[in-house]
């Protein structure tokens, strides 16, 4: 019995240790990094993927979704953020809305894309510009060569390799495998800086990367479909540090 009892001491003991530790890890809230996320257009698990945002001792954040996201993006609501995290499917996309996207760019403001916003916008050319990527919706002629629709597929196991574990974003991060929903035979841009690879025939080869537009920092993360992603460990640190990496703070 006592040994019952010294045992459940220490874990009581070991617990609260546990949670002060946690505690001192959370940035002070004037301190935190703002964060916008927008979604819309596509369904997703909302629990378990704005956890990646609540479990963040980093960040404070703000959820919206189309169609009132865009208006967020004015000058007097985009001065409430650090940085915007897209995770939208969206394609209305107006001119006064473009020129506050681009406005928060030049700001110096960040910007991390998730998963299936690299489809947004396919109507504004400067978005792919942006993020760095193509993904074709339908058959598209760019520059005289026909560009087949690009294609995903749901449910695959990925061996994911770090590209670059020197990087603020991958730093701390070995290769790692993940169960999530895959894109093919999108355009990427060469003068991006490689982020995350994988060898499946079922992904492009090039799955997260890093860019700058303006004078903005950019990190595009191919994966991210539902909660199989979202609680994977290293797909959490990527996101964290992805965000970390981007905000001018």
């Amino acid at each position: 019995m006592n040994l019952l009892r010294a045992f459940l001491l220490a874990a009581a003991i070991s617990l609260f240790a546990r949670e002060i530790s946690l505690a001192s890890e959370a940035a002070p809230v004037e301190t935190r990094i703002r964060v916008l996320v927008i979604s819309g257009g596509h369904d997703f698990e909302k629990e378990p993927f704005f956890a990646l945002f609540k479990n963040n001792p980093e960040i404070t954040y703000r959820a919206a979704e189309h169609p009132q996201a865009q208006p967020l993006l004015q000058a007097e609501s985009a001065s409430q953020f650090d940085v915007l995290v897209l995770y939208d499917y969206y394609q209305i996309i107006p001119e006064e809305t473009r020129a506050n996207f681009l406005a928060w760019l030049k700001a110096g403001k960040g910007l991390v894309v998730m998963h299936h916003a690299i489809a947004s916008y396919q109507e504004w050319p400067e978005y792919a510009k942006i993020i760095g990527a193509k993904y074709y919706l339908k058959k598209t002629e760019v520059a005289g060569v026909e560009k087949p629709r690009s294609v995903f597929k749901h449910g695959v196991n990925l061996k994911v390799h770090v590209a670059d574990p020197a990087h603020p974003v991958t730093r701390g991060l070995k290769d790692f495998e993940i169960h999530d929903e895959t894109y093919r035979l999108y355009d990427v841009d060469p003068g991006v800086h490689p982020l995350l690879t994988t060898d499946s025939p079922e992904s492009n080869h090039l799955v997260a990367w890093a860019k700058e537009y303006e004078n903005s920092r950019v990190v595009y993360i191919q994966g991210g479909h539902d909660h199989f992603a979202y609680e994977n460990p290293s797909y959490q640190q990527l996101l964290r540090q992805a965000i970390r990496w981007t905000s001018p703070r």
